[in-house]
Formats: structure tokens, sequence, C-alpha cells
């Protein structure tokens, strides 16, 4: 299999979850992780698996996650299976109401990343996922990177599947 993690990070939170999850799709030359600005369209074509992932700031992606998503054009995922992550911070560890509401009307950014790998042709395996930090430079809270690898297990699963 083909695959590729492609991710940002600020902290390097998410860069430990992209990590994590490209370690449990195997340790061979076809699995590739890569930072979003050191990617190119021409490394995307030929893939079987296409992860992306971005810290939310702002109740979405980060704006490199985001710019590399347009670039990539209608058609330029189709064939390929697509699966999208962030890493926020739980709804429940805001201590602000107000912000709390915002939360849960703004979001996070992995369902917006899922969609627009869907308006790139890509068919979604698996529904968004969010790892947790604890606090918004982290660390990733116990037990988050266990949680990736076995989020991606469930997309191996799948890809036999399909």
């Amino acid at each position: 299999m083909r695959a590729m993690v492609v991710y940002d990070s600020v902290f390097g939170n998410t860069e430990k979850i992209a990590l994590a999850i490209s370690k449990a799709l195997g340790t061979n030359e076809n699995v590739k992780t890569v930072r979003v600005e050191s990617v190119s369209a021409e490394q995307l074509r030929g893939l079987q698996l296409l992860i992306v992932g971005s810290p939310t700031q702002k109740f979405k992606p980060l704006k490199t996650i985001t710019s590399f998503l347009k670039g990539i054009g209608s058609s330029g995922l189709q064939g390929v299976q697509v699966a999208a992550f962030d890493t926020r911070i739980s709804v429940d560890d805001v201590k602000s109401s107000l912000l709390r509401f915002m939360v849960r009307l703004g979001g996070y950014a992995a369902k917006p990343i899922a969609n627009r790998l869907q308006k790139c042709g890509g068919d979604l395996i698996m529904p968004p996922e969010g790892f947790l930090v604890k606090e918004s430079e982290g660390p990733l809270k116990e037990g988050e990177l266990e949680r990736a690898v076995s989020w991606t297990q469930q997309i191996i699963t799948a890809l036999k599947k399909s």
C-alpha cells in the first residue's frame, strides 16, 4: 500500500500523532510522513491512502493545511482513500462557558479537512478524528498516541474491505 500522512504542527503534538499513525501503517518505503510545506501535488500521484492532520486553532485547521488542500484540485484525489485528524482541547476542559459555546459552534479542524479531501475526489474511509491535548500547547493527554494507533488499525481494516 502506498500511503502518506501529511500534517502541520505548532507545538509538536500533531506531529507526534502523525508519526504514530505512520508507524502503525507500516515501516516500509511506501509509507511517508511529510510536513505540509514539504509535500507537492506530484507526490500524491499513485497514493492509495492519504491522511491529513492539523492542530485546531480558531476552530479550524492551520492556513498551511487549508492552502495545501485547496491546491490539490477537484479531482486530484480521485480513487484515493482519505482520512483526517486534528489535535484539540476537549470541550470538557474549556473553563469559560462562552468559549465552550464557541467551540461547539465553531467546531474543530478534522471535519473541514475531511470535507475538503472529499471535494478533491477522495473517498473518506473513516470519520474525522480528534486527539486531545491537556492545554493549548499540550502535552497530549495520556493514551492519545495509543488511540491514534487504534484509529489507524481501523483504517487498515477498512482498506482491506474496500
